[in-house]
């Protein structure tokens, strides 16, 4: 068979040994991780490259042998991927599409919530055995979503799942994308200077490219109303992060919900840690257990559709 399988940097998603990519084709070869100087050597013999998010560059795919003849990109996002050397090199290129959709439209839910109560601070306050929030009147801002507007760059699986649950909770909904739609189900598609001018909450959720990176900077924040939140479940360069925790520090904005960094993982060094106004986690949208599963199955279902000469999810 044209099965033969190696995953580069299996401990991504196994990190806890609940996964099991044995299943994903007849003969599979698993790394935890792979250096970058070891690529071309680990891949030499197989039909498939299975990777996560990350980075295979221009020169080290134009030194695939020819045996590999499809990259399965164990995510959504493809941005690491040189898609122009897989193209000369004639090499197909999947990915895994809506397998986290939801979880990661709960992960943007999740800390829009926690951002409307202050969780962060209030969080703070307790491990500094500070309980006035308990013995005086609350001391943090806390208000509700419902009624409250949520602009949605993008319409994608994941920003319909996100207004799905943003509807039920009876928040407006205005979105940006790039093509043009009418409005419907209570959604108003508009512009992106509407989206920044108008939201209370704004979600990132798009795809980065040449034309996206760095969207949020110093001017876009300017448009926004001090009372706004960012959230970003996508890709962190998408935000100039410079120009967002200044904007924070001076309340240009009210702070932002962080499931991806600009680098990733985020140093240690960073004032967003420590800022009360800023809700951080370590890109854990896609890490649910039963997303993860989900995930070695559409592999799976890649790899099989390939092998009897059907690719599936190609995105060229």
């Amino acid at each position: 068979m044209n099965d033969k399988t190696v995953v580069l940097n299996a401990g991504i998603v196994n990190y806890d040994g609940k996964i099991d990519y044995s299943t994903i084709s007849s003969d599979v070869k698993c790394y935890d991780e792979t250096d970058e100087c070891q690529i071309l050597e680990r891949v030499q013999g197989f039909n498939i490259v299975v990777t996560k998010e990350m980075r295979l560059s221009r020169d080290i795919i134009l030194d695939f042998p020819d045996s590999v003849k499809m990259i399965c990109e164990a995510g959504t996002g493809y941005n690491n991927i040189d898609l122009e050397a897989v193209r000369e090199k004639n090499i197909i290129l999947c990915n895994i599409p809506d397998y986290s959709s939801k979880r990661v439209a709960h992960t943007a839910i999740m800390l829009m919530l926690n951002l409307a109560s202050s969780v962060q601070k209030q969080l703070r306050m307790l491990a500094q055995d500070n309980h006035d929030n308990f013995h005086k009147h609350l001391m943090v801002d806390h208000v509700e979503l419902n009624g409250k507007t949520l602009g949605v760059i993008g319409y994608g699986h994941i920003a319909k799942e996100i207004i799905k649950v943003a509807q039920a909770l009876d928040m407006n909904i205005l979105v940006s994308t790039r093509t043009a739609r009418e409005d419907k189900d209570g959604v108003r598609f508009t512009t992106a200077e509407t989206v920044w001018t108008q939201s209370d909450f704004i979600s990132l959720n798009c795809p980065l490219t040449p034309q996206t990176h760095h969207m949020i900077k110093e001017d876009t924040l300017a448009l926004m109303k001090n009372t706004a939140f960012i959230i970003n479940t996508a890709r962190g360069p998408l935000i100039d992060e410079g120009a967002l925790i200044k904007a924070i520090n001076t309340g240009v904005i009210a702070g932002a919900g962080l499931d991806v960094q600009e680098v990733e993982p985020l140093a240690d060094t960073s004032p967003l840690y420590s800022m009360d106004k800023v809700i951080i986690t370590p890109h854990i949208g896609w890490r649910g257990l039963e997303t993860r599963q989900r995930l070695i199955s559409i592999i799976k279902n890649n790899i099989t559709a390939f092998s009897q000469g059907k690719p599936i999810n190609v995105i060229q």
